[in-house]
């Protein structure tokens, strides 16, 4: 049996991650649990699965969790502040870590699990868009095996050779294809995207996920995002990864191979595919998802991505071929923007001229270590922030 601590338990990934470890309780025991600040979230998972610890990096909401949990006689043992994620993250008895936290707090607990030697499921884009290079040779000095959560990223490391050297690109490939659903608008009159509202953003036609990354998908910064992470996953350059659209959501990512032959992946859009195949590795495990009838899908359809419509796409690209600190800048500066465009402070198209006034201030410099990649994430948030003031003090 293999002990399982959750990074972000209470999110979407969690809340798949704990649905498929419950349907194998012969092979799974959750050892901890750890969120932001969602307190009822985790307080009800905790009394449901009983893990031996519970981790809130906002001190206040560990404390009024620990009181709960007291109330309730559960033995679960609450930590509280940043250090507690790293805590259970590397804990003796965790032989899995699913990474989940979204953003930058994600990553000083998903590196410290790299660096522990845990078999590490990453889910948290930040961790290799911040500190790609950090994290694998942190996997590669410990032993750690890192398995890609990302619906795309799995399904790229599904159809590549299983004996691969990961040290270097995989032998044979030609092009890594990344599929994008498109997100709600597209289709939309791209004079109407200025004003389409946070509840229209979020409401994405096929997947079930948090604000944030479904803002991400609404203007493809996600799929900008798991670019620059398949080129550290996978060893690959910028030039031999590219992205269709793909409004179906069924084939999540393709490989060409040089011999013509290209490999994807099916199945319905839903997390606990990916997630399934990353906990049962190497075996595969029953995730609970319902099998893709392809006669009832009746049609799979492929496009070019308009960089017009989506602007931060192509910004993505711009930083994934710069390098060292770009996209931590971009990550940060697209953080901020999206925070404010869901608290209605920023509109839709004002997302990616903020993130490029952001990269155009930047004096790119590289990435060697944890501290680098943060001091340009805290730099690019000043800049977002200050870019947003401006914005709002024109009127615009």
């Amino acid at each position: 049996m293999k002990g399982v601590v959750i990074l972000g338990s209470t999110g979407s990934i969690g809340e798949s991650t704990l649905d498929v470890a419950a349907r194998h309780p012969d092979r799974f025991r959750i050892v901890a649990l750890a969120a932001r600040s969602n307190e009822e979230a985790l307080y009800r998972q905790c009394l449901q699965f009983r893990p031996g610890y519970a981790a809130m990096q906002d001190v206040a909401a560990g404390g009024r969790l620990k009181e709960r949990l007291a109330g309730a006689r559960s033995e679960t043992r609450v930590l509280a502040g940043a250090q507690a994620l790293i805590t259970v993250a590397t804990l003796p008895e965790a032989d899995l870590v699913m990474a989940a936290i979204v953003g930058a707090a994600g990553l000083s607990p998903t590196l410290a699990a790299a660096t522990a030697g845990k078999q590490l499921l990453l889910a948290n884009k930040e961790a290799l868009v911040l500190a790609g290079a950090l994290l694998l040779d942190a996997a590669r000095a410990s032993g750690s095996r890192i398995l890609p959560i990302d619906s795309e990223h799995n399904a790229i490391f599904q159809c590549l050779p299983p004996s691969r050297d990961e040290r270097g690109p995989p032998p044979g490939v030609s092009r890594i294809v990344l599929t994008a659903s498109g997100g709600p608008f597209l289709k939309t009159c791209r004079g109407d995207l200025a004003s389409v509202t946070p509840e229209q953003a979020v409401a994405h036609p096929n997947w079930r996920m948090g604000r944030k990354i479904s803002v991400d998908s609404a203007t493809l910064m996600n799929k900008g995002l798991e670019l620059i992470e398949a080129c550290h996953l996978f060893s690959v350059t910028p030039d031999r990864v590219s992205v269709v659209i793909h409004p179906q959501s069924i084939v999540h990512s393709l490989v060409e191979f040089e011999d013509g032959s290209i490999l994807a992946q099916l199945s319905q859009p839903d997390m606990r595919v990916p997630i399934a195949y990353a906990l049962g590795w190497p075996e595969r495990i029953a995730s609970g998802v319902e099998s893709l009838d392809l006669v009832r899908v009746g049609q799979l359809a492929f496009e070019a991505p308009d960089l017009e419509r989506f602007p931060c796409l192509a910004l993505a690209v711009q930083a994934a071929r710069a390098g060292g600190t770009a996209p931590a800048v971009l990550n940060a500066a697209n953080e901020v923007a999206v925070a404010a465009f869901l608290d209605r402070r920023l509109n839709f198209a004002g997302i990616p001229a903020v993130i490029d006034s952001v990269l155009q201030q930047h004096n790119l410099k590289p990435v060697r270590t944890l501290e680098d990649a943060l001091a340009a994430d805290a730099w690019a948030r000043e800049r977002a922030l200050d870019r947003l003031s401006s914005r709002q003090a024109a009127g615009a």
